[in-house]
């Protein structure tokens, strides 16, 4: 009996994929709508594939870090990241965190369960198109969070979660100067042009960091 968990917090992402996968004779088809509700599934279920969302938060957790917590408790089982995430750096961060496979969420029906065939098969699977990005970006660049300080990281991810600089002052102890001036050198490193750009960059790319859920407070 084939058992796979997907991790996602769209309802009507999980829908989907249960019925694609129910259609296709997967005999078991366990759901989670949370980091943590998916690493509690895992650890007590112990799923034959595992199809995760890298946009994930919580608990300290991101997607990215989940699917490197799934994979050292077990690093036998298929994880196929079922994204929307294109950009090639998070992409490789994924593979590199331990993920068998890649496809993108707007791709067909048919394209994901050839993926899904394929990692449960233990063989690697991406898409031709994002094959040749990543061989592209070779050592081309490093990934944008590479040089960003603990401090940063912390701003970031305070930002995030939509907090204005009064509050993360608070938050990590520090002046609204100081994380008006960190927010600066954030823009340059991430190359926003504006607070809202840089909101979103920081929603992006933690989404694939994984450093995120580090400790807030600076020392």
């Amino acid at each position: 009996m084939t058992s796979v968990l997907v991790i996602d917090d769209h309802p009507i992402v999980l829908q989907g994929c249960r019925r694609l996968l129910e259609d296709a004779g997967v005999e078991r088809v366990l759901e989670a709508s949370s980091v943590l509700s998916g690493y509690r599934l895992f650890r007590r279920e112990k799923p034959d594939v595992v199809i995760i969302d890298l946009a994930l938060h919580g608990n300290g957790l991101s997607g990215l870090l989940l699917v490197q917590r799934l994979r050292s408790q077990n690093p036998r089982t298929p994880i196929l990241v079922f994204s929307m995430h294109g950009d090639p750096v998070i992409v490789s961060r994924a593979l590199e965190a331990g993920a068998t496979g890649y496809v993108l969420k707007d791709t067909s029906s048919g394209a994901l369960l050839e993926a899904f065939e394929k990692v449960r098969r233990g063989q690697p699977y991406m898409s031709h198109d994002l094959a040749m990005q990543i061989a592209l970006l070779g050592t081309r660049r490093e990934a944008p969070l590479a040089d960003i300080t603990p401090r940063e990281l912390q701003t970031l991810s305070l930002l995030a979660e939509g907090k204005d600089y009064s509050h993360i002052a608070d938050e990590l102890g520090i002046s609204y100067k100081t994380v008006a001036n960190t927010c600066s050198q954030l823009k340059v490193k991430l190359g926003a042009s504006s607070l809202p750009e840089l909101v979103r960059s920081s929603i992006q790319y933690l989404s694939a960091s994984p450093y995120a859920g580090a400790p807030r407070r600076a020392s």
